[in-house]
């Protein structure tokens, strides 16, 4: 199996639109539950303390680094990455490791 595990820090924007954005962000992504061939489970966390420096993180399993590449490339991940996360991410740091 693959962990496949996401930081972010969004742009610099208003509180209220941060939060906003960052709802989209879990739903969005959350959302792919059950859609994607090989995914195990995805899980995005915008709840955190204030000495975090990323505003959300995802967690998600996959089966291998196989079915890990399949969900880059699902047209409904890329529809989610490209409408929610890509156009208001300023740092983005991944790591992949195998479980």
């Amino acid at each position: 199996m693959v962990k496949h595990i996401i930081l972010w820090k969004l742009k610099d924007m208003p509180d209220a639109q941060k939060a906003e954005q960052l709802k989209k962000i879990k739903n969005g992504l959350e959302g792919l539950d059950g859609k994607i061939p090989g995914m195990i489970d995805i899980k995005v966390n915008i709840e955190k303390l204030a000495t975090s420096t990323a505003d959300a993180m995802l967690d998600s399993t996959f089966e291998s680094a196989e079915a890990l590449k399949g969900y880059s490339a699902n047209p409904e991940h890329v529809a989610v990455a490209e409408t929610f996360i890509r156009p208001y991410i300023e740092i983005r740091s991944c790591i992949d490791y195998e479980i």
